[in-house]
């Protein structure tokens, strides 16, 4: 049995994200899809005492044409010295923020990537080692593309001989799953409730935000608070 998920890479991502991958045996990275303004892939949200608030990384975005999010360059190499300020001013006061500032910090501190892709799978990789998560990082890149979506995925599953795919709830809406059924692959939407609440400055409590919130609050004790169930 191989289980795996195709998805988009995000910003500092939700501790959901982070479950999906630890569930899996490969998480490929579907950065061949269209950059999107206004989405995770960029940007990501965190507790300040004034409500939630956005990190955005600055980027170079042409409405002229398909840009797949691979493409997508850094704008500003200036927003990791601003986004690590924002993070320290609103979580200073964490538990556990002083011992995991002596890695996150430095992870910020040489961010210098050009391109979007390279910045979050260079933190969303730091996380997974923290997490003790080991699954294997595969990019679509690697793969011959069809041109239909779900057929996409599919050939997608093939090459890895996966026999299980797992995906949002919200893939329900458009996902032909018949493909899969026609290739003895399984379909399975993941179920994000039932997360236990943490010591979480700033309430009410909020699950939907980046897991930075999680590891500054609960530190070396953050994966008791990851589901690890569909």
């Amino acid at each position: 049995m191989i289980k795996t998920i195709i998805t988009q890479s995000n910003y500092i991502p939700w501790k959901g994200y982070f479950d999906s991958i630890a569930h899996v045996d490969v998480f490929v990275v579907y950065d061949d899809m269209q950059y999107t303004k206004r989405d995770w892939r960029n940007r990501n949200v965190i507790k300040t005492p004034q409500g939630l608030k956005w990190l955005t990384i600055p980027v170079e975005v042409s409405g002229k044409y398909f840009q797949k999010i691979k493409d997508t360059r850094i704008a500003d190499q200036k927003w990791q010295n601003s986004h690590w300020d924002t993070i320290k001013q609103n979580y200073k006061q964490a538990a556990c923020f002083k011992e995991m500032a002596e890695w996150i910090e430095p992870l910020y501190r040489n961010c210098k990537f050009e391109y979007l892709t390279e910045v979050n799978l260079y933190f969303i990789q730091a996380i997974n080692a923290f997490l003790g998560i080991q699954t294997a990082i595969r990019y679509s890149s690697e793969f011959e593309l069809a041109e239909e979506k779900t057929q996409r995925l599919v050939n997608i599953c093939k090459d890895l001989n996966a026999t299980d795919y797992y995906s949002g709830a919200a893939a329900k809406a458009y996902m032909n799953e018949s493909l899969f059924e026609k290739e003895n692959i399984k379909v399975h939407y993941w179920d994000y409730s039932g997360y236990k609440e943490y010591p979480q400055l700033n309430p009410p409590f909020e699950h939907g935000v980046s897991i930075l919130d999680l590891i500054f609050n609960t530190g070396n004790n953050a994966k008791q608070y990851l589901n690890g169930n569909p």
